[in-house]
């Protein structure tokens, strides 16, 4: 019986095989971009813990910038999705364009913010050493801002449509080359200058362009120019445009809140000290080995549901959503038991380039933070799952009114508890925890409640009907199955 249920959940549409089919390569992928953050934060701990220590609130600063316009650009892989499930791959190559005029606009923008920088981390107060390191980490890193808006909307073009391993194999080649530029600039290898920490900056900067090389190179193949009008698509679409605002503004926005609230709650961290902040940092860093990978389970449930509800079929798109939840709880699971058995593992690459000594400080409260990590890891996985699936239909403006409401309180108890009570690095962690399961039940109920069923971001009469045999022929052809031809049966719907 239980076999039986197994080989059912796992070949049926939208179970098991069809979600890794799509997910997998976006794990991969994201996991490729985690390996690269953790060799890059772990040559500069090798280099200097200070570094180590600016690299993040930085990064978050730096992130948190461009977070508005980067999810207006990422939102094009709900439109490319629903017009894919539709049957109306003639619309993708305009909409993907829609995305890449943001990152376009964007770009020269944030160059005007590379004299504010030494402002806002003397306002920080993470010392005159931490804080030039901040602001040259930072600066560097506004070159590549536009390349990572643009490639984002590139991607969205094979994403959207399922052709996720395309994203896969493009986003190893930008971190392996990026690994490799640190490699070369941070220590000053292979006769290139030391940069340290600047070094680091521009490895993914150059990784940042390259991606979006590739990805323009082979959206240019002829079996995409045609089919998804790509070159006719190179245009700005006044109504496309404003649809993709009307949806994306908010993603965006809470993009922004949810990633700026992050990045003050590491500055306040950044008071209590280099060492509270590198190993707040050294914690962060050791997550995303179970964190980012997840953020591309996300991206297949976002488009599993998008294309599900471009053929009118929300009860697949639960399906798939909660297929992805028993995958990611799994996962995420497994290393939060690690973390709190052998967290020693995580940190043997950092170990092995500092001096014992100076390690071991840094190790014993890392430890204690990744007990924190594994309390609140199966939340984690249940506000990036249910997350993805809401913005997959629309439902931005919920998350959006989330972020809002949820955010500033746990800032406030940080800000609190160290200024005004004199509390210490635990607390900061606990406020943490707290606040990331709160996330997570609150996206939980609002799928449950399922008004996102109901959701569309395409025009209206561009949808299939509930059948497919009621649609065109050529329009039921094109809205077939996500992955292996032996999803195609609906004889279970």
């Amino acid at each position: 019986m239980v076999r039986l249920f197994v080989r059912k959940w796992w070949s049926r549409p939208c179970g098991g095989r069809d979600v890794l089919y799509i997910a997998l390569p976006l794990v991969v992928s994201t996991a490729s971009w985690t390996v690269m953050n953790f060799v890059d934060r772990m040559f500069l701990l090798w280099h200097s813990t200070e570094e180590m220590a600016a690299a993040m609130p930085a990064g978050m600063l730096h992130f948190a910038s461009i977070c508005f316009p980067l999810g207006i650009a990422v939102y094009v892989n709900t439109f490319v999705a629903q017009y894919k499930g539709a049957g109306h791959s003639d619309r993708i190559g305009l909409a993907v364009w829609q995305g890449v005029w943001v990152g376009m606009i964007a770009a020269p923008l944030y160059l005007l913010t590379i004299p504010l920088a030494p402002l806002v981390f003397q306002f920080a107060q993470h010392g005159s050493e931490v804080g030039g390191y901040e602001t040259v980490y930072y600066q560097v890193l506004t070159c590549g801002a536009g390349a990572g808006i643009v490639a984002a909307a590139f991607s969205s073009f094979f994403t959207g449509r399922g052709e996720t391993r395309v994203v896969m194999c493009v986003d190893m080649a930008a971190a392996a080359l990026n690994m490799a530029l640190d490699y070369v600039l941070i220590f000053g290898n292979w006769g290139a200058p030391e940069l340290g920490i600047a070094g680091a900056a521009w490895g993914t900067v150059v990784a940042q362009w390259f991606r979006v090389l590739l990805y323009w190179r082979l959206m240019e193949l002829a079996r995409y120019r045609e089919t998804y009008k790509i070159r006719a698509g190179c245009r700005w679409d006044k109504e496309l445009f404003g649809r993709l605002l009307r949806f994306g503004s908010p993603n965006g926005l809470q993009f922004l809140v949810e990633i700026a609230a992050f990045t003050v709650f590491l500055m306040l961290v950044g008071r209590l000290g280099k060492e509270a902040l590198a190993s707040t940092t050294l914690a962060f860093n050791v997550n995303s080995v179970a964190f980012v990978p997840m953020l591309g389970m996300g991206i297949a449930v976002s488009t599993m549901v998008g294309q599900q509800l471009g053929k009118n079929s929300p009860d697949l798109a639960a399906r798939a959503t909660w297929t992805a939840l028993a995958m990611a709880m799994f996962y995420m699971g497994s290393l939060a038991v690690m973390y709190v058995v052998v967290p020693d593992l995580f940190m043997m690459g950092h170990a092995a380039g500092m001096e014992a000594e100076r390690f071991t400080a840094l190790r014993d409260t890392t430890v204690v933070l990744l007990r924190f990590v594994a309390a609140y890891c199966l939340f984690d996985a249940m506000v990036v799952v249910f997350v993805s699936a809401i913005k997959g239909a629309g439902d931005t403006r919920f998350v959006l009114l989330t972020q809002l409401v949820v955010a500033p309180p746990p800032v406030l108890a940080a800000w609190a508890g160290i200024t005004l009570l004199g509390y210490d690095l635990i607390w900061c962690w606990f406020v943490l925890t707290i606040w990331i399961c709160v996330l997570g039940i609150i996206y939980g109920a609002r799928f449950l409640q399922g008004r996102w069923r109901t959701m569309r971001v395409i025009e209206a009469g561009m949808l299939l009907g509930e059948a497919e045999d009621q649609a065109p022929a050529h329009l039921a052809e094109s809205a077939g199955s996500l992955a292996a031809p032996a999803t195609t049966d609906r004889t279970d719907l």
